[in-house]
């Protein structure tokens, strides 16, 4: 087993730099789409001179690619994580849920670049980004089958894209997205469209 890798000042800090232009970018990306955004324009957002970028990214199109698949990739953990800390099928749905939610209303921007920006990827990146999403979805489909274990497989896979079709609209529907009302009915809408009524 392999020793933990020490933290130092300076990797600290230049993680610390790589996050604030993964927060500008979103944001940036966001408003302006990927091709109204420059080098530039995400250094200044981050404090930083548009060719400090390049310490940390290759250029734009892989700062797009850190983005999506780092979103990603934490959807597939926590989703895991979620789904490990029970047995029970109909609670480890419930969980999903409230994580999916918390998800959606924390990432608004990540969600639009998703949306609008995901064709803008390398082909390579788009294709990891597609296999971790895919993931995902088919971890919801097997607490799903759980849950419904006489329903179609097919069909309990059209539940689990409606559900998250429904909880990533939220960018454009929730605007009062901190209030705890919003975040009880769209997990109670979410669990209607799972077939499984609100605990």
């Amino acid at each position: 087993m392999s020793a933990p890798i020490e933290t130092t000042p300076r990797s600290q800090a230049k993680a610390d730099r790589r996050s604030a232009l993964l927060g500008a970018a979103a944001t940036l990306f966001s408003r302006s789409g990927f091709n109204g955004v420059s080098i530039e324009d995400l250094g200044a957002a981050a404090g930083v001179s548009g060719p400090a970028v390049y310490r940390h990214f290759s250029g734009k199109q892989a700062v797009l690619a850190a983005l999506l698949i780092d979103v990603s990739q934490d959807l597939v953990a926590g989703g895991h994580a979620v789904v490990s800390e029970t047995t029970d099928a109909a609670a480890a749905l419930r969980e999903l849920v409230r994580f999916h939610v918390h998800f959606a209303l924390s990432n608004p921007d990540v969600i639009r670049v998703q949306d609008r920006d995901l064709d803008s990827l390398a082909e390579a990146d788009r294709h990891r980004v597609r296999l971790l999403q895919r993931e995902y979805v088919e971890l919801w489909v097997e607490v799903l089958k759980r849950v419904h274990p006489s329903g179609d497989e097919a069909l309990l896979r059209i539940r689990a894209h409606a559900t998250f079709g429904l909880l990533n609209s939220t960018p454009h529907s929730a605007r009062t997205s901190a209030q705890p009302a919003v975040r009880a009915l769209l997990e109670e809408m979410a669990l209607a469209a799972l077939g499984l009524p609100s605990a």
